[in-house]
């Protein structure tokens, strides 16, 4: 189990008490500048300033008693955004048909970038295709994926 699989099962029961959803989270480790980012949602409402207020209040509690991470870090609690990040398999499923920005964590057929459209999802990969040619990336090979915002 990841620190972040970690902290969303610490979090998720209150983030759902307060009436949203638990998007994922991240931890990103640089010393005394480490942050812990919480993305929450609210499906067909959004999220406001005082939505990520009332959970940071909450996941700053829950973290100060259960004390998973040692050192010292910055809580950022926010919305996924419109180029919002996908942390889950389930997370891609709405966006088939929509472009996808996925960092593999090793190479694939010599590439670790892909920026294209999501074509398929399946139960352990998803086929991105970036200039007219497909790639198989299992989730397990995703560094960072986020939607790609087309204005």
């Amino acid at each position: 189990m990841t620190l972040e699989q970690k902290i969303e099962g610490l979090v998720a029961p209150a983030v759902e008490a307060l009436g949203m959803v638990l998007w994922g989270c991240e931890y990103i480790a640089a010393g005394k500048d480490s942050t812990l980012r919480i993305y929450i949602d609210r499906p067909q409402v959004g999220v406001t300033v005082d939505d990520c207020a009332k959970v940071s209040r909450q996941v700053s509690a829950i973290m100060d008693v259960e004390d998973p991470i040692s050192s010292a870090y910055m809580l950022e609690v926010s919305s996924p955004g419109m180029e919002r990040p996908l942390f889950k398999p389930a997370h891609y499923e709405d966006y088939v048909g929509k472009r996808v920005n996925i960092r593999a964590r090793s190479p694939i057929l010599g590439r670790r970038k892909f920026k294209g459209e999501l074509v398929e999802l399946h139960p352990e990969h998803i086929v991105v295709e970036v200039d007219r040619e497909s790639y198989e990336i299992p989730f397990s090979n995703i560094d960072k994926a986020n939607l790609v915002v087309e204005l």
